[in-house]
């Protein structure tokens, strides 16, 4: 191993191009989300957190690795599963989690729920219960960027089974027609609920798609944060330089259910086990020490500051306020006269 601090020679772009504290802040950012998410899952088998909620254990890789490359003016849409790339954009777990226990102090003064956090100061522009809600909203974003003559892009979030719906293809149609600065980035992890992509999907790979509307169609690998990074950060720089709307499909896996009334008998456990030994955590912390990036003390210590920081936010959740049944309408209707 090199000294910390000593990027192999032969790293890949990914290593090179960002410093070890962004590289090392990368992976906080991702076990924040996987501690995030058991987190979420513990509160609602204690009966702290009711309803339901969709849960992304094992695509930290592309949320994070989507995300690195973005700026604070960026935008990004979410999906229902979103809560990775809530975080990725920098959005805070303690304010998540009071969200999620509908408490005035979540981002969405408790109202949206797992499904629907919004944090508008970071540029996320909202998670989504809709399946490929988000799409023409990033296009919507998109189109007022490039009106504004920024150079600022719109990153929208969805899964394979958004691919088959008329809005996708609505969005990605108009974003090539005008050049809009946006980054469709799929998640494919090979179900949409309890349907494989095998049995739903005419086409291979949903990158393939990105043919018919004349733009860029990638295929990363969704379980490492260097490949997610480097393809999306390609699509990025092409969007700001004018050249219009890319399409990236980072193939990954969800290891948890659809959502938590999923009883997940259309997987074989082997499938499941496959894929966990995949895990794009480990796989990065083992990079970072390989490249000299990060000692394993180092590592460690990453590891129980997220654990810390979740802990803390969910205390800081479960003492919130309750919102008043009296102002049920607040933030809905204008009191303004019209």
């Amino acid at each position: 191993m090199n000294a910390v601090g000593k990027i192999k020679p032969n790293a890949r772009p990914f290593y090179q191009k960002y410093s070890g504290e962004q590289l090392k802040e990368a992976l906080r950012r991702m076990y924040l989300i996987r501690r995030f998410e058991e987190g979420a899952e513990e509160a609602y088998m204690r009966g702290l957190i009711h309803g339901t909620m969709h849960l992304s254990i094992g695509q930290e890789g592309s949320a994070v690795g989507a995300t690195m490359a973005l700026r604070n003016s960026d935008y990004i849409t979410s999906t229902h599963r979103g809560h990775g790339h809530c975080i990725g954009k920098g959005a805070d777990p303690k304010l998540m989690f009071a969200e999620f226990f509908g408490k005035e102090e979540g981002y969405c003064r408790g109202r949206g729920g797992s499904m629907h956090i919004a944090d508008v100061a970071t540029g996320n522009l909202g998670a989504n219960g809709i399946v490929g809600g988000g799409l023409p909203i990033a296009v919507g974003a998109a189109l007022a960027i490039k009106k504004q003559k920024r150079d600022d892009v719109a990153m929208c979030f969805f899964g394979d089974g958004a691919s088959n719906e008329g809005a996708f293809h609505e969005a990605l149609n108009m974003a090539a027609i005008w050049k809009l600065p946006v980054v469709f980035v799929c998640e494919n992890n090979k179900y949409g609920m309890s349907v494989s992509t095998e049995r739903s999907m005419a086409v291979a790979n949903v990158a393939d798609r990105a043919a018919a509307y004349g733009m860029p169609g990638v295929i990363a690998d969704g379980n490492s944060i260097a490949d997610v990074e480097e393809a999306i950060a390609e699509a990025i720089a092409r969007a700001r330089r004018g050249e219009g709307p890319s399409l990236v499909e980072c193939k990954t896996y969800r290891t948890r259910g659809h959502s938590r009334s999923d009883r997940n008998r259309y997987r074989t456990k082997e499938e499941i086990e496959e894929w966990k030994a995949r895990d794009p955590i480990p796989h990065f912390e083992s990079e970072l020490m390989a490249h000299g990036i990060a000692t394993e003390a180092e590592v460690n210590a990453i590891r129980e500051s997220a654990e810390a920081e979740i802990a803390a936010g969910i205390e800081f959740a479960r003492l919130g306020t309750n919102p008043d049944p009296a102002e049920v309408t607040r933030d809905v209707y204008s009191n303004e006269a019209a």
